[in-house]
C-alpha cells in the first residue's frame, strides 16, 4: 500500500524510521570538537587536559557509529528514501569511527601528548595516515553534494513545519544541504595539507585556516539544523499520521 493518499500526505511511519536529527547534532558537534581541539593543542600557555576531549569525542563517536552502522546495514533503512542509507548512514559511520579512534588515542596517549615538546606536531604526525580515508570521505561528500542538487534531494513536504514553507522551491533546501556537505568535504580533502603547518612553533597556515573555517561553519549549521528538526520532524509525523 502506498504511504501517500490523494487527500493529503499520509506516511506509514513503520516504513519510515528516522533519526538523522540526533545524527545532525552529533556530527555538527563532532566537527566543532575537532576545530576546538586543534586550537587547544596550539596553545603554549594552557595545560592540555586530554581526558575531557576524549570523553566528548567518545560520546559523539558512539552516537554516530551506532546510528550510522544501523542505517548503513539496514537496506533500505527508510523504504521510500533508500538513498538515506548512503547520505546519512555511511557518512555518520565514517565520522563516528574516526571520533571513537580519536577518543581512544586521547585517553591512552594523553600524557604523551601533554609532555611532548610540540603537542600539535605530535598529533599531526599520528593523524597523517588517517588522511587517506578522510580525503576519501571528502570526495564522497562532494558526490553527495552534486547528487543533492542534480536530483533535488532534501526537499521537505508542505506538511513539515518551517522547512515545508519551501516545498514549492525544492532547490532551496537542496542547495542548502548540499552546500553543507560540500563544506565538510572541502575541509576533509584539505585535511592532510593542513597538518603540514600544525605546530605550536608556527602560525596557522592558509589551508589550516580554511579547514577550521569550513568545519566550524558546517558544524554550527548542522547543530542548529538538527535541533530545529526535532520540532519539524515531530510536526511532520503529527501532520501525516492519518
Amino acid at each position: 500500500m502506498s504511504p501517500i493518499k490523494t487527500e493529503g500526505l499520509v506516511i506509514d511511519w513503520t516504513q519510515m524510521p528516522t533519526y538523522n536529527t540526533i545524527m545532525s547534532i552529533a556530527a555538527g558537534a563532532g566537527l566543532l570538537l575537532l576545530v576546538l581541539l586543534a586550537r587547544e593543542l596550539r596553545k603554549k600557555d594552557t595545560e592540555f587536559v586530554p581526558e575531557g576531549w576524549a570523553l566528548a569525542s567518545g560520546v559523539l563517536g558512539f552516537i554516530l557509529t551506532a546510528t550510522g552502522l544501523h542505517m548503513t546495514l539496514t537496506w533500505p533503512f527508510a523504504k521510500y528514501f533508500p538513498f538515506d542509507n548512503i547520505i546519512f548512514g555511511e557518512t555518520s559511520l565514517g565520522l563516528g569511527v574516526l571520533l571513537l579512534a580519536s577518543s581512544l588515542f586521547l585517553w591512552k596517549r594523553g600524557k604523551t601528548i601533554r609532555d611532548a615538546a610540540d603537542p600539535a606536531q605530535y598529533v599531526a604526525k599520528v593523524s597523517r595516515p588517517l588522511g587517506i580515508f578522510i580525503v576519501g570521505l571528502g570526495l564522497a561528500l562532494f558526490g553527495i553534494a552534486f547528487a543533492g542538487v542534480i536530483f533535488q534531494l532534501f526537499a521537505a513536504p508542505p506538511e513539515e513545519p518551517i522547512s515545508g514553507a519551501f516545498a514549492e522551491y525544492p532547490m532551496i533546501e537542496a542547495i542548502f544541504m548540499s552546500g553543507l556537505f560540500a563544506l565538510v568535504g572541502l575541509g576533509a580533502v584539505l585535511f592532510p595539507f593542513a597538518l603540514k603547518s600544525f605546530s605550536v612553533k608556527t602560525l596557522p597556515g592558509v589551508v589550516e585556516k580554511i579547514v577550521g573555517i569550513v568545519w566550524g561553519l558546517a558544524g554550527i549549521a548542522f547543530v542548529l539544523f538538527g535541533a530545529m528538526n526535532f520540532f519539524t520532524h515531530i510536526g511532520l509525523i503529527v501532520n501525516t499520521m492519518g
